[in-house]
Protein backbone atom coordinates (compact mmCIF):
# COMPACT_ATOMS: atom_id res chain seq x y z
CA UNK A 1 0.00 0.00 0.00
CA UNK A 2 1.30 3.31 -0.86
CA UNK A 3 2.01 5.79 1.83
CA UNK A 4 0.21 8.88 0.90
CA UNK A 5 0.84 11.02 3.85
CA UNK A 6 1.34 14.68 3.90
CA UNK A 7 4.53 14.68 5.65
CA UNK A 8 6.61 12.59 2.69
CA UNK A 9 5.69 15.32 0.32
CA UNK A 10 8.34 18.24 0.59
CA UNK A 11 10.94 15.87 0.04
CA UNK A 12 9.25 14.54 -2.80
CA UNK A 13 9.01 17.67 -4.24
CA UNK A 14 12.54 19.15 -3.28
CA UNK A 15 13.68 15.64 -5.38
CA UNK A 16 11.82 17.06 -7.94
CA UNK A 17 12.99 20.56 -8.14
CA UNK A 18 16.30 19.35 -8.10
CA UNK A 19 15.78 17.22 -10.95
CA UNK A 20 14.16 20.11 -12.85
CA UNK A 21 17.18 22.09 -12.10
CA UNK A 22 20.12 19.74 -13.19
CA UNK A 23 17.61 19.47 -16.18
CA UNK A 24 18.07 23.27 -16.78
CA UNK A 25 21.59 23.15 -15.76
CA UNK A 26 22.86 20.51 -18.93
CA UNK A 27 20.48 22.18 -21.43
CA UNK A 28 22.62 25.67 -20.07
CA UNK A 29 25.84 23.39 -20.78
CA UNK A 30 24.67 22.62 -24.39
CA UNK A 31 23.48 26.63 -25.09
CA UNK A 32 27.05 27.91 -23.88
CA UNK A 33 28.88 24.72 -25.65
CA UNK A 34 26.71 26.21 -29.11
CA UNK A 35 27.50 29.71 -28.54
CA UNK A 36 31.10 28.76 -28.85
CA UNK A 37 30.91 26.89 -31.91
CA UNK A 38 28.36 29.30 -33.24
CA UNK A 39 31.15 32.56 -32.46
CA UNK A 40 33.80 30.70 -33.94
CA UNK A 41 32.03 29.69 -37.46
CA UNK A 42 31.25 31.09 -40.45
CA UNK A 43 27.91 32.13 -38.84
CA UNK A 44 29.61 34.19 -36.42
CA UNK A 45 29.06 37.66 -38.12
CA UNK A 46 25.44 36.88 -38.08
CA UNK A 47 25.20 35.61 -34.68
CA UNK A 48 27.35 38.97 -33.56
CA UNK A 49 25.13 41.35 -35.58
CA UNK A 50 21.67 39.56 -34.26
CA UNK A 51 22.81 40.87 -30.65
CA UNK A 52 23.70 44.28 -31.75
CA UNK A 53 20.22 44.68 -33.65
CA UNK A 54 18.06 47.34 -32.18
CA UNK A 55 13.89 46.28 -31.69
CA UNK A 56 12.20 49.06 -29.87
CA UNK A 57 14.68 51.09 -28.34
CA UNK A 58 17.20 48.16 -27.00
CA UNK A 59 19.18 45.76 -28.54
CA UNK A 60 18.47 42.41 -28.75
CA UNK A 61 21.30 41.32 -25.96
CA UNK A 62 20.02 44.20 -24.06
CA UNK A 63 16.52 42.71 -24.30
CA UNK A 64 18.29 39.25 -23.18
CA UNK A 65 20.35 40.64 -20.20
CA UNK A 66 17.34 43.13 -18.77
CA UNK A 67 14.15 41.96 -20.09
CA UNK A 68 14.10 37.72 -19.80
CA UNK A 69 16.57 37.75 -17.04
CA UNK A 70 14.08 39.90 -15.00
CA UNK A 71 11.92 36.43 -15.05
CA UNK A 72 15.18 34.57 -13.87
CA UNK A 73 15.55 37.44 -10.91
CA UNK A 74 11.78 37.10 -9.97
CA UNK A 75 12.29 33.26 -9.61
CA UNK A 76 15.54 34.10 -7.31
CA UNK A 77 13.17 36.28 -5.27
CA UNK A 78 10.48 33.41 -5.46
CA UNK A 79 13.20 31.35 -4.01
CA UNK A 80 14.66 33.03 -1.52
CA UNK A 81 11.80 34.30 -0.05
CA UNK A 82 10.08 30.90 0.47
CA UNK A 83 12.86 28.58 1.66
CA UNK A 84 13.34 31.84 4.22
CA UNK A 85 10.00 31.69 5.35
CA UNK A 86 8.83 28.17 4.16
CA UNK A 87 11.49 26.25 3.68
CA UNK A 88 14.98 24.91 4.33
CA UNK A 89 16.23 28.32 5.54
CA UNK A 90 13.19 28.87 8.15
CA UNK A 91 15.23 28.79 11.13
CA UNK A 92 18.59 30.03 12.31
CA UNK A 93 20.31 26.92 12.25
CA UNK A 94 18.59 25.62 9.37
CA UNK A 95 20.91 29.03 8.04
CA UNK A 96 23.85 28.34 9.39
CA UNK A 97 25.97 26.23 7.88
CA UNK A 98 24.88 26.93 3.90
CA UNK A 99 24.89 30.90 5.30
CA UNK A 100 28.71 31.03 6.78
CA UNK A 101 29.53 28.06 3.24
CA UNK A 102 27.97 31.27 1.27
CA UNK A 103 29.75 33.74 2.76
CA UNK A 104 33.07 32.19 2.85
CA UNK A 105 32.28 31.44 -1.01
CA UNK A 106 31.64 34.70 -1.83
CA UNK A 107 34.43 36.33 0.75
CA UNK A 108 37.46 34.65 -0.50
CA UNK A 109 36.90 34.48 -4.50
CA UNK A 110 36.68 38.63 -4.61
CA UNK A 111 39.88 38.78 -2.32
CA UNK A 112 41.55 36.61 -4.83
CA UNK A 113 40.63 38.80 -7.59
CA UNK A 114 41.20 41.87 -5.70
CA UNK A 115 44.80 40.72 -4.94
CA UNK A 116 45.46 40.29 -8.51
CA UNK A 117 44.05 43.35 -10.08
CA UNK A 118 45.12 45.55 -7.22
CA UNK A 119 47.64 47.86 -9.60
CA UNK A 120 44.48 48.54 -11.65
CA UNK A 121 41.73 50.63 -10.79
CA UNK A 122 39.54 50.27 -14.28
CA UNK A 123 39.35 46.06 -13.81
CA UNK A 124 39.23 45.72 -10.01
CA UNK A 125 35.61 46.97 -10.51
CA UNK A 126 34.90 43.58 -11.73
CA UNK A 127 35.80 42.12 -8.22
CA UNK A 128 32.16 40.78 -7.41
CA UNK A 129 32.80 38.29 -10.45
CA UNK A 130 34.26 35.51 -8.96
CA UNK A 131 32.03 35.61 -6.36
CA UNK A 132 28.25 33.42 -7.95
CA UNK A 133 27.47 30.38 -7.88
CA UNK A 134 25.60 28.98 -10.89
CA UNK A 135 22.86 26.65 -9.42
CA UNK A 136 21.69 25.14 -12.59
CA UNK A 137 25.30 24.11 -13.14
CA UNK A 138 25.98 23.08 -10.45
CA UNK A 139 23.41 20.50 -10.11
CA UNK A 140 23.91 19.30 -13.50
CA UNK A 141 27.16 18.18 -12.79
CA UNK A 142 25.91 16.50 -9.21
CA UNK A 143 23.15 14.83 -11.52
CA UNK A 144 25.64 13.27 -14.21
CA UNK A 145 26.85 11.47 -10.93
CA UNK A 146 24.31 10.40 -9.80
CA UNK A 147 23.73 8.31 -6.48
CA UNK A 148 27.63 8.79 -6.39
CA UNK A 149 26.57 12.18 -4.31
CA UNK A 150 23.87 12.13 -1.28
CA UNK A 151 20.54 13.92 -1.49
CA UNK A 152 21.64 15.72 1.66
CA UNK A 153 24.51 17.33 0.19
CA UNK A 154 22.67 18.16 -3.14
CA UNK A 155 19.89 20.09 -0.48
CA UNK A 156 23.13 21.88 0.97
CA UNK A 157 24.29 22.96 -2.58
CA UNK A 158 20.63 24.54 -3.33
CA UNK A 159 20.52 26.96 -0.10
CA UNK A 160 24.01 27.81 -0.57
CA UNK A 161 23.06 28.79 -3.80
CA UNK A 162 19.81 30.74 -2.88
CA UNK A 163 21.73 32.73 0.14
CA UNK A 164 24.45 33.53 -2.64
CA UNK A 165 22.02 34.64 -4.86
CA UNK A 166 20.64 36.81 -2.25
CA UNK A 167 23.96 38.53 -1.88
CA UNK A 168 24.20 38.53 -5.67
CA UNK A 169 21.62 40.64 -6.10
CA UNK A 170 22.44 42.99 -2.71
CA UNK A 171 26.19 43.48 -4.77
CA UNK A 172 24.09 44.23 -7.55
CA UNK A 173 21.82 46.96 -6.40
CA UNK A 174 24.04 48.39 -4.40
CA UNK A 175 27.74 48.58 -6.44
CA UNK A 176 26.20 48.18 -9.94
CA UNK A 177 23.99 51.43 -10.53
CA UNK A 178 24.26 54.04 -12.71
CA UNK A 179 23.35 57.28 -12.05
CA UNK A 180 19.91 57.55 -10.52
CA UNK A 181 16.47 58.58 -11.74
CA UNK A 182 14.87 60.47 -9.08
CA UNK A 183 11.31 60.36 -10.22
CA UNK A 184 11.46 57.28 -11.80
CA UNK A 185 13.06 55.70 -8.43
CA UNK A 186 10.26 57.53 -6.69
CA UNK A 187 7.38 55.59 -9.29
CA UNK A 188 9.35 52.04 -8.47
CA UNK A 189 8.66 53.20 -4.88
CA UNK A 190 4.93 53.60 -4.89
CA UNK A 191 4.55 50.49 -7.34
CA UNK A 192 5.81 48.16 -4.59
CA UNK A 193 4.12 50.48 -2.19
CA UNK A 194 1.42 49.12 -4.08
CA UNK A 195 1.99 45.41 -4.35
CA UNK A 196 2.46 45.27 -0.67
CA UNK A 197 -0.93 46.89 -0.69
CA UNK A 198 -2.14 44.26 -2.02
CA UNK A 199 -0.52 41.58 0.01
CA UNK A 200 -1.78 42.92 3.12
CA UNK A 201 -5.42 43.20 1.29
CA UNK A 202 -5.18 39.91 0.88
CA UNK A 203 -4.98 39.47 -2.90
CA UNK A 204 -4.35 36.66 -4.00
CA UNK A 205 -5.08 36.36 -8.09
CA UNK A 206 -2.06 36.99 -9.39
CA UNK A 207 -2.71 39.23 -12.54
CA UNK A 208 -2.45 42.22 -11.12
CA UNK A 209 0.94 41.51 -9.34
CA UNK A 210 1.78 40.53 -12.92
CA UNK A 211 0.49 43.34 -14.66
CA UNK A 212 2.05 45.81 -11.84
CA UNK A 213 5.16 44.04 -12.03
CA UNK A 214 5.69 45.13 -15.86
CA UNK A 215 4.85 48.90 -15.16
CA UNK A 216 7.57 48.21 -12.15
CA UNK A 217 9.94 46.81 -14.37
CA UNK A 218 9.57 49.20 -16.78
CA UNK A 219 10.16 52.04 -13.84
CA UNK A 220 13.44 50.36 -12.51
CA UNK A 221 14.75 50.28 -16.16
CA UNK A 222 14.59 54.21 -16.12
CA UNK A 223 15.68 54.80 -12.70
CA UNK A 224 19.26 53.31 -13.14
CA UNK A 225 19.56 50.42 -10.95
CA UNK A 226 19.32 47.61 -13.26
CA UNK A 227 15.97 46.30 -14.71
CA UNK A 228 16.18 42.64 -13.13
CA UNK A 229 16.29 43.64 -9.38
CA UNK A 230 12.67 44.77 -10.22
CA UNK A 231 11.33 40.83 -10.22
CA UNK A 232 13.23 40.33 -7.10
CA UNK A 233 11.09 43.27 -5.48
CA UNK A 234 7.97 41.56 -7.22
CA UNK A 235 8.92 38.55 -5.85
CA UNK A 236 9.27 39.94 -2.00
CA UNK A 237 5.12 40.95 -2.87
CA UNK A 238 4.17 37.99 -4.05
CA UNK A 239 1.39 36.32 -0.78
CA UNK A 240 3.38 33.19 0.60
CA UNK A 241 0.52 30.47 2.35
CA UNK A 242 2.70 28.66 5.02
CA UNK A 243 2.30 24.99 4.56
CA UNK A 244 5.54 23.40 5.00
CA UNK A 245 3.84 19.81 4.40
CA UNK A 246 2.18 21.26 1.07
CA UNK A 247 5.20 22.35 -0.64
CA UNK A 248 3.12 22.88 -3.70
CA UNK A 249 -0.01 24.25 -2.08
CA UNK A 250 -2.53 25.15 -4.69
CA UNK A 251 -3.73 28.28 -2.51
CA UNK A 252 -0.47 29.59 -2.39
CA UNK A 253 -0.03 32.51 -4.93
CA UNK A 254 3.76 31.90 -4.95
CA UNK A 255 3.68 28.50 -5.23
CA UNK A 256 1.73 28.93 -8.20
CA UNK A 257 4.04 31.68 -9.38
CA UNK A 258 7.05 30.14 -9.04
CA UNK A 259 5.54 26.59 -9.93
CA UNK A 260 4.37 27.88 -13.48
CA UNK A 261 7.65 29.80 -14.35
CA UNK A 262 10.69 27.40 -13.34
CA UNK A 263 10.22 25.38 -16.44
CA UNK A 264 10.40 28.65 -18.24
CA UNK A 265 13.52 29.70 -16.52
CA UNK A 266 15.21 26.80 -16.04
CA UNK A 267 14.38 25.68 -20.27
CA UNK A 268 14.49 28.83 -22.21
CA UNK A 269 15.16 31.94 -20.35
CA UNK A 270 18.98 30.80 -19.13
CA UNK A 271 19.25 29.27 -22.78
CA UNK A 272 18.84 32.00 -24.22
CA UNK A 273 21.56 33.84 -22.29
CA UNK A 274 23.82 31.70 -22.33
CA UNK A 275 23.67 31.44 -26.03
CA UNK A 276 23.80 35.26 -26.20
CA UNK A 277 26.65 35.64 -23.82
CA UNK A 278 28.86 32.65 -24.13
CA UNK A 279 30.24 32.91 -27.80
CA UNK A 280 33.59 34.58 -27.62
CA UNK A 281 35.43 34.65 -30.90
CA UNK A 282 38.60 32.22 -29.67
CA UNK A 283 40.64 33.29 -33.51
CA UNK A 284 43.87 34.99 -32.11
CA UNK A 285 43.95 33.69 -28.45
CA UNK A 286 47.06 32.94 -27.00
CA UNK A 287 48.36 31.68 -23.77
CA UNK A 288 49.34 34.88 -22.02
CA UNK A 289 45.99 35.94 -22.63
CA UNK A 290 44.95 33.94 -19.81
CA UNK A 291 47.23 35.84 -17.69
CA UNK A 292 45.31 39.48 -18.42
CA UNK A 293 44.11 40.63 -14.81
CA UNK A 294 40.54 39.44 -15.39
CA UNK A 295 40.51 36.77 -17.09
CA UNK A 296 43.51 35.61 -14.29
CA UNK A 297 41.48 36.90 -11.36
CA UNK A 298 38.25 35.60 -12.51
CA UNK A 299 40.14 32.23 -13.10
CA UNK A 300 41.75 31.98 -9.87
CA UNK A 301 38.71 33.27 -8.31
CA UNK A 302 36.30 30.80 -8.69
CA UNK A 303 38.68 27.77 -9.21
CA UNK A 304 40.81 28.67 -5.67
CA UNK A 305 38.26 31.01 -4.05
CA UNK A 306 35.41 29.38 -4.23
CA UNK A 307 37.30 25.69 -2.97
CA UNK A 308 39.15 27.56 0.42
CA UNK A 309 36.10 29.48 0.73
CA UNK A 310 33.69 27.27 0.88
CA UNK A 311 35.05 24.23 2.39
CA UNK A 312 37.11 26.20 4.58
CA UNK A 313 34.05 27.98 5.92
CA UNK A 314 32.19 24.34 6.84
CA UNK A 315 35.45 22.76 8.36
CA UNK A 316 35.41 25.58 10.44
CA UNK A 317 31.69 25.50 11.33
CA UNK A 318 31.47 22.09 11.66
CA UNK A 319 35.24 21.94 14.03
CA UNK A 320 33.75 25.09 16.06
CA UNK A 321 30.20 23.26 16.94
CA UNK A 322 27.93 25.48 15.12
CA UNK A 323 26.58 23.17 12.34
CA UNK A 324 26.76 19.47 11.77
CA UNK A 325 28.17 18.16 8.04
CA UNK A 326 25.65 16.98 5.55
CA UNK A 327 24.24 13.12 6.44
CA UNK A 328 25.98 11.03 4.95
CA UNK A 329 28.61 12.99 3.37
CA UNK A 330 32.08 12.91 4.13
CA UNK A 331 34.96 15.34 4.12
CA UNK A 332 36.44 14.61 0.60
CA UNK A 333 32.65 15.09 -0.98
CA UNK A 334 32.10 18.51 0.83
CA UNK A 335 35.19 19.20 -0.58
CA UNK A 336 33.99 17.94 -3.99
CA UNK A 337 31.29 19.85 -3.27
CA UNK A 338 32.94 23.06 -2.77
CA UNK A 339 35.21 22.68 -6.40
CA UNK A 340 31.59 22.82 -8.23
CA UNK A 341 30.68 25.51 -6.18
CA UNK A 342 33.17 27.14 -8.26
CA UNK A 343 31.24 27.26 -11.73
CA UNK A 344 30.06 30.25 -11.60
CA UNK A 345 28.32 30.76 -15.18
CA UNK A 346 25.04 32.34 -15.54
CA UNK A 347 25.71 35.18 -12.52
CA UNK A 348 29.57 35.60 -12.73
CA UNK A 349 28.87 36.33 -16.91
CA UNK A 350 25.99 39.02 -16.07
CA UNK A 351 28.03 40.60 -12.99
CA UNK A 352 30.61 41.09 -15.70
CA UNK A 353 28.38 42.41 -18.36
CA UNK A 354 27.66 44.80 -15.13
CA UNK A 355 30.88 46.10 -14.28
CA UNK A 356 32.42 46.73 -18.05
CA UNK A 357 29.35 47.68 -19.82
CA UNK A 358 31.61 50.12 -21.82
CA UNK A 359 35.11 48.25 -22.59
CA UNK A 360 34.29 45.00 -25.12
CA UNK A 361 37.96 44.00 -24.40
CA UNK A 362 37.06 43.90 -20.86
CA UNK A 363 33.55 41.77 -21.65
CA UNK A 364 35.88 39.18 -23.26
CA UNK A 365 38.31 38.85 -20.80
CA UNK A 366 35.61 38.39 -18.40
CA UNK A 367 34.00 35.53 -20.63
CA UNK A 368 37.20 33.68 -20.88
CA UNK A 369 38.03 33.68 -17.68
CA UNK A 370 34.65 32.22 -16.10
CA UNK A 371 34.68 29.67 -19.12
CA UNK A 372 38.33 28.77 -18.17
CA UNK A 373 37.49 28.83 -14.14
CA UNK A 374 33.95 27.50 -14.60
CA UNK A 375 35.33 24.32 -16.54
CA UNK A 376 37.64 23.44 -14.50
CA UNK A 377 35.88 23.50 -11.49
CA UNK A 378 33.23 21.22 -13.38
CA UNK A 379 36.29 18.77 -14.26
CA UNK A 380 38.04 18.68 -11.07
CA UNK A 381 34.57 18.55 -8.64
CA UNK A 382 33.19 16.04 -10.59
CA UNK A 383 36.52 13.81 -10.31
CA UNK A 384 36.76 14.45 -7.04
CA UNK A 385 33.01 13.40 -6.11
CA UNK A 386 33.97 10.21 -8.65
CA UNK A 387 36.60 8.59 -6.70
CA UNK A 388 35.85 10.78 -3.21
CA UNK A 389 35.14 7.34 -0.19
CA UNK A 390 31.23 6.96 0.97
CA UNK A 391 31.20 7.61 4.83
CA UNK A 392 30.64 4.24 6.49
CA UNK A 393 27.61 4.86 8.37
CA UNK A 394 27.72 3.77 12.28
CA UNK A 395 25.56 0.63 12.90
CA UNK A 396 24.70 -0.12 16.58
CA UNK A 397 25.65 -3.60 17.30
CA UNK A 398 22.79 -5.65 18.26
CA UNK A 399 21.68 -6.33 21.59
Amino acid sequence: MLDTSPTRRPLSALRNALKSDAGGGLVLMASAVLALIVANSPLAPGYFALLKAYIGGLSVLHWVNDGLMAVFFLLVGLEIKREVLDGRLRTWPDRILPGVAALGGMVVPALIYVLVNRSSPETLRGWAIPTATDIAFALGVLALLGSRVPVSLKVFLTALAIIDDLGAVLVIAVFYTADLSLPMLAGAALTVAILSGLNRAGVTRLTPYLVLGAVLWFLVLKSGIHATIAGVLLALTIPLRTSPARPDDPASPLHRLEHAIHPWSAYLVLPIFGFANAGVALGGMSLRMLLDPVTLGVALGLFAGKQIGVFGAVFAAVKLGLAQRPAHAGWWQIYGLSLVCGVGFTMSLFIGLLAFADNPDLETETKIGVLVGSVICMIAGALVLMFAPRPVRETRPAP
